[in-house]
């Protein structure tokens, strides 16, 4: 059983990750800046269940606070729906970019975009240099259509580039693809 969550809030600087898993009786936590060296802490239970019920508890916690489900990394094997998802907001933030009009629908369809793909961006969050032009995001877009299957591409007029080798890993989606 595990789960990692992330918070991101580009306007007041934050973009934090943090994540449980429980094996046996111990519940590991880990937490940070994504991107950043992170800190954990493992909480040695007297059993299966003790631990099971602190996660639930801790989890709810942090959902109070406004984290919100994601993954640490995104690869073929996250949904079609998710990367869709994501991809259309990057069909939003496009003109944006293109426009260099950084406005609260940039701001709010930006932090939408980051929930689902974590993405570092230093420590101090600049909206207006996450996506320096459109060839940026058109980048970005290309890397996440080589996740989807052929038929599943949404229509933007952007062709799947690359596709990783049959069971390969896109390892790091926002820089140029490496493959495991």
């Amino acid at each position: 059983m595990e789960i990692y969550l992330v918070f991101v809030d580009a306007v007041r600087n934050s973009n934090k990750f943090w994540s449980a898993k429980v094996s046996g009786s111990n519940l590991t936590v880990e937490w940070g800046r994504v991107g950043y060296c992170s800190q954990k802490k493992v909480h040695h239970l007297s059993s299966y269940g003790q631990a099971v019920s602190k996660y639930h508890s801790l989890v709810a916690q942090k959902k109070m606070k406004g984290y919100q489900a994601s993954h640490p990394q995104i690869d073929s094997t996250r949904s079609v729906s998710e990367i869709t998802r994501a991809i259309n907001l990057l069909n939003i933030l496009r003109p944006y970019v293109a426009n260099r009009n950084f406005d609260d629908k940039y701001l709010q369809t930006l932090n939408e975009y980051l929930k689902i793909i974590p993405t570092p961006l230093g420590m101090q969050i600049d909206p207006s240099r996450v996506y320096q032009s459109a060839a940026d995001v058109d980048h970005q877009r290309e890397l996440l259509n080589s996740l989807l299957p052929s038929q599943a591409l949404p229509n933007n007029k952007m062709s799947r580039p690359r596709v990783p080798p049959r069971g390969g890993t896109l390892i790091n989606p926002w820089t140029k693809p490496k493959y495991i």
